[in-house]
């Protein structure tokens, strides 16, 4: 893919909690944490398919405890609530950049229409091994990763696969 946007750097600013990304064309990106979390490709945030989508609240100071590196293509970060499933792709990175204050405004309307706001504490999930709860996808258990077979994608994490 001869388009990709590459980023020429990459930094993490950890007390304004924002990814900057600039590129060759003279662009910068200032992504805030929280979008990058609410906005996360992974299958725990974005679901299986369409209409699947799971509504993030209580994001606002989520921090980003590690970030790296995936191949040529993809950062992976690691944020500090425990989610660690979402592969950024540079394409993902650039177009999140370019359409960030769209990106906001529907979110924020996504969250008056659930009556719910930015520091609302996301609700509880049943036990059992869906999505983040410790046995499939988006797990940070150590004793169950997505991994080890079973989460996600194998129709057996209970997320609609």
């Amino acid at each position: 893919m001869t388009d990709m946007p590459l980023p020429q750097s990459i930094t993490l600013h950890g007390a304004s909690r924002v990814l900057e990304l600039g590129y060759a064309d003279g662009a910068v990106h200032r992504l805030p944490f929280e979008l990058l979390r609410v906005y996360s490709p992974s299958a725990e945030v974005q679901g299986h398919g369409p209409g699947q989508e799971v509504l993030q609240t209580g994001k606002r100071d989520v921090t980003i405890v590690n970030l790296e590196p995936v191949g040529n293509y993809a950062l992976k970060p690691f944020f500090s609530d425990g989610h660690e499933s979402g592969l950024y792709t540079w394409t993902y990175l650039y177009e999140m950049g370019s359409k960030q204050e769209a990106l906001w405004a529907d979110y924020l309307a996504r969250l008056a229409a659930a009556g719910v706001d930015r520091d609302t504490p996301m609700p509880g999930k049943a036990s059992g091994g869906s999505c983040g709860t410790g046995g499939g996808c988006g797990s940070s258990s150590a004793e169950a990763p997505a991994s080890s077979g079973g989460g996600c994608g194998s129709g057996s994490c209970g997320c609609g696969a």
